[in-house]
């Protein structure tokens, strides 16, 4: 019998504004994580203010998406600060409002520092892959990334969690 894989919830630092993941950000998406092995995971079921067309979530807030799991992807395996380079996204499938969605990002490349390469996709909950995307980041020296000390502190906490 195959054992399945643990799963670690990722406390993410509380009272800033990202979009994506900010505690402190009204219109946000909220997002909260997981990590099962070396992919990170967050569930979301999105309402009609992501929409695009007709109930059809905005691509935008697709590659959003996608762009905060695999950079927090990175930022747990690497404990590490980064800012995201570049990103490639195949939007196989309409990502329907409403529907619950499983976002999982993973690192598969960091032998060209300070590049670091990740891989993700969004599934709906049958399984079917919707969206499937790459992004190249780059790592930020923590002393060039301005941040408050608070933030600063629960970071250290996150990555010392993570080992």
């Amino acid at each position: 019998m195959e054992r399945e894989a643990k799963r670690t919830e990722i406390k993410k630092p509380q009272g800033h504004g990202c979009f994506a993941c900010g505690t402190e950000n009204p219109i946000g998406l909220h997002l909260s994580f997981f990590k099962i092995g070396d992919t990170v995971c967050s569930h979301i079921t999105l309402v009609k203010h992501y929409e695009g067309w007709e109930n059809i979530v905005h691509g935008g807030i697709i590659s959003t998406l996608l762009d905060e799991v695999m950079s927090w992807a990175v930022m747990v395996s690497k404990k590490t600060y980064l800012v995201t380079r570049k990103m490639d996204i195949k939007y196989v499938r309409n990502v329907a409002i409403g529907i619950p969605l499983t976002v999982t990002g993973r690192m598969v490349d960091d032998a060209a520092p300070p590049k670091i390469r990740a891989k993700g996709e969004i599934r709906d909950d049958q399984g079917r892959l919707l969206v499937r995307g790459s992004a190249e980041f780059v790592t930020v020296p923590e002393d060039k990334f301005a941040m408050p000390a608070s933030f600063k502190s629960q970071m250290a906490s996150l990555f010392a969690s993570m080992e």
